[in-house]
């Protein structure tokens, strides 16, 4: 099979899922595809070139539609935020590849949609800027932090959680308390309606 530009990302997409973002080399690459590195250079010059082929991939198609002629505009991007999440945790590091990538377009799509879409419903264009921003970083941390690898052996040996709950009352009573009833998924709705809406649109003690 002819060696090609899709045919790569195919593949390192492959092994990103198979291995994570850490063993992605273009020497692992190499060998799945039975070539040499250098062969490679032709038509990804260096790792991060490779890192935004990934990210574009993962964002293909794009995770947003335009928006309904009767929809808020607030309740669109809460789903573009739920969009974006979705296809990020589709891969094992999904949100380090998006937040590593340089010049993806994917990433300027969207946006480029989401601040049309504000900008169109009468949004200020900083207000657009600002608000799309905050909900974009606020879905790639959320998730960098759902990616992230458990504590270790050792780390865990030396955790005193009696003594860290003693130290620390009020936000282990917050935590216990959220997930009595409610989810991750729950959690990550109501920070981005938290940026979008305000601190009025969340429920207190609900």
């Amino acid at each position: 099979m002819a060696l090609d530009r899709e045919r790569i990302v195919t593949e390192a997409v492959a092994l990103l899922d198979a291995e994570g973002l850490d063993n992605v080399t273009l020497r692992k690459l190499a060998a799945r595809l039975g070539v040499q590195a250098p062969t490679l250079y032709w038509h990804i010059p260096n790792k991060a070139a490779l890192i935004t082929a990934i990210a574009e991939e993962i964002l293909t198609p794009l995770p947003a539609s335009p928006i309904d002629p009767g929809e808020r505009w607030q309740d669109w991007l809460i789903g573009f935020a739920t969009g974006l999440r979705q296809a990020l945790r589709a891969h094992p590091d999904g949100a380090r590849i998006i937040s590593i990538a340089q010049m993806s377009r994917n990433m300027a799509a969207l946006s480029e949609l989401a601040m049309s879409t504000l900008v169109a419903r009468g949004i200020p264009l900083h207000q657009a800027r600002v608000t799309v921003l905050t909900v974009e970083r606020v879905t790639i941390g959320f998730v960098l932090e759902e990616q992230a690898p458990p504590p270790d052996e050792a780390a865990l040996k030396t955790f005193d959680l009696a003594e860290f709950t003693a130290a620390y009352p009020t936000m282990i009573a917050g935590i216990t308390e959220y997930f009595t009833s409610r989810t991750v998924d729950d959690l990550f709705r109501e920070c981005v309606t938290l940026v979008v809406e305000g601190p009025a649109a969340t429920p207190s003690g609900a």
